[in-house]
């Protein structure tokens, strides 16, 4: 058989072609989300009032709701099944837990410290600021899961080492999660509202786990063919609902928004430092240990993405829509694809390095 080139190669080359239209151009979607929540929230106050109250267990419904059809078909492409395959490759996976899970949460929470508390905080709402720091920590707690696969692939990442850690990664976030936010919060002097913390855990990383693996094994019964159309299809599902959501959100945030624009941009400062930082140890760390660039690729870009829809829900739940965790959280949402896209860009451009041998 001739080696041609594989597929994967030529789209490492060009980041956005792998990207369906619609995610490539997520800031933009975003940036409409922001205008449309702010002109229904000014023009019909009376009707977003009545679906903040519409809550039950401190969880408002129709974001709870929306916030399952964004995180569960997410989680039915991970196959839990290739935890077994940790052992492949166990540098890699090392770093990509050290990372995540021992720099990525700390580090925010004292970029927020250094940013939010003190360098920006003269142009920032002084009420909000312990709220800012606290999105920010949600943002950096829960690395990301479904997008992952997409960056992997544009990079030319291992398949196999993407899926396992992506599976481990939220195994550990099942347990982590929760303690891990409920420290950082009390190291920064903001009220942990434990209840609602742990409700939020079960409401948006238990159940969705359970009902999305339950629904894993239904399409898989009927064959691979049957179950990569079924993740074809709800593809859009998630990306739909977290507009949804912003549009939620943006309606009750709009009126602060519109007197402080200025917000957004300082508080994408530190995310941005954050995920250029997490990627950068992660990548070096994995060429000290000599692991392989298509292992590095993928255990980077994890280390550098959030899972921001359980991001912008557990801020929904725990300081509601009208908190600066919520707006904090968006804005991750909003550089998220271009600023990881940029990554894909350097771990590609970088190959050549990063395969030269050591002096």
């Amino acid at each position: 058989m001739s080696a041609s080139p594989p597929a994967g190669a030529a789209a490492a080359q060009r980041p956005g072609a792998a990207l369906g239209a619609f995610a490539r151009y997520l800031p933009a979607w975003v940036v409409l989300c922001i205008v449309t929540g702010v002109v229904l929230g000014r023009g019909a106050p009376v009707l977003f009032q009545a679906i903040g109250r519409m809550e039950v267990a401190q969880v408002n419904l129709p974001v709870g709701i929306l916030i399952w059809v964004m995180i569960i078909p997410m989680l039915v492409r991970v196959d839990f099944g290739a935890l077994h395959e940790v052992k492949q490759h166990v540098r890699g996976m090392g770093v990509t837990l050290f990372v995540n899970w021992l720099v990525k949460p700390f580090s925010m929470a004292l970029l927020g410290w250094l940013f939010v508390r003190h360098l920006f905080a003269p142009w920032l709402p002084a009420g909000q600021l312990d709220s800012y720091i606290a999105g920010l920590i949600l943002l950096a707690a829960a690395p990301c899961t479904a997008m992952v696969f997409v960056w992997s692939r544009l990079s030319g990442g291992d398949p196999l080492f993407t899926l396992t850690q992506v599976a481990l990664n939220d195994t550990i976030m099942v347990f982590a999660f929760a303690p891990i936010v409920g420290l950082l919060l009390g190291i920064s002097a903001i009220t942990v509202p434990w209840d609602t913390l742990l409700i939020s855990v079960v409401l948006y990383i238990v159940i969705p786990v359970a009902l999305a693996q339950a629904w894993r094994r239904l399409l898989l019964a009927k064959g691979r063919s049957a179950f990569d159309a079924a993740l074809q299809r709800m593809g859009p599902w998630s990306v739909a609902a977290l507009l949804a959501t912003l549009v939620l959100l943006f309606a009750f945030q709009g009126e602060a928004i519109a007197r402080q624009p200025l917000v957004i941009v300082l508080l994408a400062v530190p995310i941005l430092i954050q995920v250029l930082f997490n990627a950068a140890l992660a990548y070096g760390l994995n060429r000290a240990l000599g692991e392989k660039h298509s292992v590095a690729c993928p255990s980077a870009l994890i280390g550098a993405s959030n899972f921001f829809e359980l991001a912008v829900a557990a801020a929904i739940s725990l300081f509601g829509f009208e908190s600066g965790a919520a707006l904090a959280t968006v804005v991750g949402v909003l550089i998220e694809v271009p600023v990881m896209l940029l990554v894909v860009k350097l771990v590609n451009a970088s190959k050549c390095w990063y395969e030269r041998p050591s002096a």
